[in-house]
C-alpha cells in the first residue's frame, strides 16, 4: 500500500512539474482529483486579479498566461462534453415488451383493487380468472455490466398508464401503482434519476420462476403474504422476511 501511495505521489509530482513549465514565473499548479469545471477557470482569473493587487489586470498583457487559460478552457469543455456523453450512455434502454401474468408460489394471482389502487394476491376460482391482472413487461439493457443474470424490467398494467414503482413510505420501501402520462419517459432511464423507481431486476431462478428486486432499493423484493396471513396486498419486503413469498411464476402470453 505504501509503495502504491509513493507511485501515485510521483505521478502527481511529475504532472505538476509538466504543467508548471507552462506557467509564468511565480505561479504554480496543484493537481486535484476533483472534476474540473469552468468555475475553476473563472476562479483562476479572479485569483490573478487579486495577485495583481487590483490594478486592473489585463489578460492581453501576458500572452503566455492567456494561452494557458485558453488551453485550460478548451480542456474543460472537452471533459464536460465527455462526461455528458458518458452520462447519456449510462441509461437503462428499453429493448422490448411482452404481455404476462404473475402468480406466487401458492398459486395466488395478482388482481387490481380499483378502490385502493393496490395490487392484491388472491386465490381465483375457475369462473373468476378474468380478474387476473395482465401486465406489459418491458425489458431493458443495463448500462453497467452485472455480475448476475438479472434483467431490468418495468411492469405496467395492460390497458392503462399504471406502472409498478418502489418508493419510500415512512422510511420503508413500498410498492405503488403510479400513472405515467407519457410512456416515452420510460424508453430510456438514466441510472441516477428518480425514474429508476419504476425498474425491477427480474432474476430467473427456475423454469418461469422469478424474483423481482427493486432497482432503486436493492435487496427489497416484490412479495405476497403466505396463505395463513390475511394480508392480501402485494408489497415490498427483504428476502429474509418471514411469512412473505418473493418468488413468482411469470407466465408469458405472447
Amino acid at each position: 500500500m505504501e509503495f502504491e501511495s509513493n507511485c501515485s505521489l510521483m505521478k502527481n509530482t511529475s504532472a505538476s512539474v509538466a504543467w508548471s513549465s507552462k506557467l509564468p514565473q511565480g505561479l504554480d499548479v496543484e493537481i486535484s482529483h476533483h472534476p474540473i469545471t469552468l468555475r475553476c477557470v473563472a476562479n483562476l482569473i479572479i485569483a490573478m486579479e487579486r495577485l495583481n493587487g487590483g490594478k486592473g489586470f489585463t489578460l492581453g498583457r501576458d500572452e503566455g498566461l492567456l494561452n494557458f487559460l485558453l488551453e485550460s478552457a478548451v480542456e474543460v469543455l472537452e471533459l464536460e462534453s465527455a462526461r455528458t456523453e458518458a452520462s447519456s450512455r449510462a441509461a437503462f434502454s428499453s429493448k422490448g415488451e411482452y404481455e404476462c401474468s404473475v402468480t406466487d408460489s401458492e398459486n395466488k394471482c395478482w388482481v387490481l383493487n380499483e378502490g385502493s389502487m393496490e395490487l392484491h394476491a388472491i386465490m381465483l376460482q375457475g369462473g373468476s380468472s378474468y380478474h387476473k391482472v395482465h401486465l406489459n413487461l418491458s425489458t431493458y439493457i443495463t448500462p453497467v455490466p452485472s455480475e448476475t443474470k438479472a434483467r431490468p424490467v418495468a411492469l405496467g398494467i395492460k390497458g392503462s398508464n399504471l406502472y409498478l414503482s418502489c418508493i419510500t413510505s415512512e422510511g420503508t420501501p413500498t410498492l405503488h401503482l403510479e400513472e405515467v402520462a407519457d410512456k416515452e419517459q420510460l424508453k430510456s432511464i438514466n441510472h441516477e434519476s428518480d425514474m429508476v423507481r419504476f425498474l425491477f431486476y427480474k432474476q430467473d431462478t427456475g423454469v418461469d420462476i422469478s424474483t423481482l428486486e427493486s432497482a432503486h432499493y436493492r435487496n427489497w423484493f416484490i412479495s405476497t403474504a403466505l396463505q395463513q396471513d390475511n394480508t392480501k396486498m402485494v408489497n415490498m419486503c427483504q428476502r429474509a422476511t418471514l411469512n412473505r413469498n418473493t418468488t413468482f411464476t411469470v407466465q408469458r402470453h405472447n
